[in-house]
């Protein structure tokens, strides 16, 4: 592709390269790399973007989602900072006229890796603890705003910061009946659903299915998209149960590094109930039957 020919997203972003020391180690100037559209969705471009020897894995957003990106490199940092599982490195991020966009380093991943090795690591990780429940800011949870306001009452938080808005947002989107008379007696129960569990404020992923975590060919467990913020360490186990791809030796491994207090099945449920009601938010009427019976499940272990 000629410079002349790329949209201006592509050049900005191949100038910031450009500007990176080590990040076209041998490329060269003047070019602009061959793009390969890999994936997205309506508001999230991936791409492929090789340069002479150097390959960036590229996500491209609309301008007003930039701070979803920002969020994003962040939370890399953050994770990268704990030092305790592999992430992509961030080499450019910006804007221009008509995207935000980051270039992250790419990784050749192979098939499995949610297995023994990424279970200590992410032990490792949750041994990482902030003073508060939170995060310095807000971010995304898949393309839903998450809220991350400081608290010191994990119930709180997860009640206001977690379960509220995506019941709001579902009110918004017209799933109303049931569901949201279920849910006002699920947001009145959580501090009973969490009595006496008094857990330390983890550093977390966020958002850890199996899509989101992966290894290298030397076994290296490596994980990416995070919408961190420090809460509860189960909130990260539960969702690698809710969608499976985890291994047993995975979960064994986890346990003998950083065993889980009682009781941690029905908090399972409820952590998880805050992303099937996203999902809900997000892909509609598939998800509504498996939330409201999932907020009906919590509501009567509550009483």
């Amino acid at each position: 592709m000629a410079a002349s020919d790329a949209d201006p997203w592509q050049r900005a972003l191949v100038a910031t390269l450009q500007a990176t020391p080590g990040a076209l180690a041998g490329a060269g100037n003047g070019n602009a790399g061959t793009w390969t559209r890999i994936g997205g969705n309506g508001s999230v471009s991936v791409w492929s973007l090789a340069i002479g020897p150097a390959r960036f894995f590229v996500k491209v957003a609309a301008p007003e989602q930039a701070d979803m990106l920002s969020a994003e490199i962040e939370a890399l940092a953050a994770l990268r900072e704990a030092g305790a599982v592999r992430v992509p490195q961030v080499y450019a991020s910006g804007e221009a006229e008509d995207a935000a966009f980051v270039a992250l380093e790419w990784l050749e991943i192979v098939d499995g890796g949610r297995d023994a090795a990424l279970g200590r690591a992410l032990a490792a990780l949750h041994a990482t603890h902030g003073a508060r429940f939170g995060w310095h800011r807000d971010n995304h949870i898949g393309l839903t705003p998450q809220q991350n306001a400081w608290s010191d009452d994990w119930a709180a938080f997860f009640r206001e910061r977690r379960l509220a808005p995506q019941l709001a947002l579902a009110a918004r989107n017209g799933y109303g009946g049931r569901l949201q008379r279920d849910g006002e007696r699920l947001l009145d129960a959580v501090a009973v659903l969490l009595d006496g569990h008094r857990p330390a404020p983890s550093l977390l992923h966020g958002d850890l299915w199996a899509g989101n975590a992966a290894r290298l060919a030397d076994g290296t467990p490596v994980v990416f998209d995070p919408a961190t913020y420090c809460g509860d360490r189960e909130a990260d186990l539960a969702m690698t149960e809710l969608f499976g791809g985890f291994g047993a030796d995975f979960y064994d491994a986890y346990a003998e590094a950083a065993p889980l207090p009682p009781g941690y099945p029905q908090r399972r449920t409820l952590y998880n109930c805050y992303h099937v009601l996203n999902h809900l938010n997000l892909f509609g009427a598939p998800y509504r039957a498996r939330a409201e019976a999932m907020v009906a499940e919590l509501v009567a272990a509550a009483r």
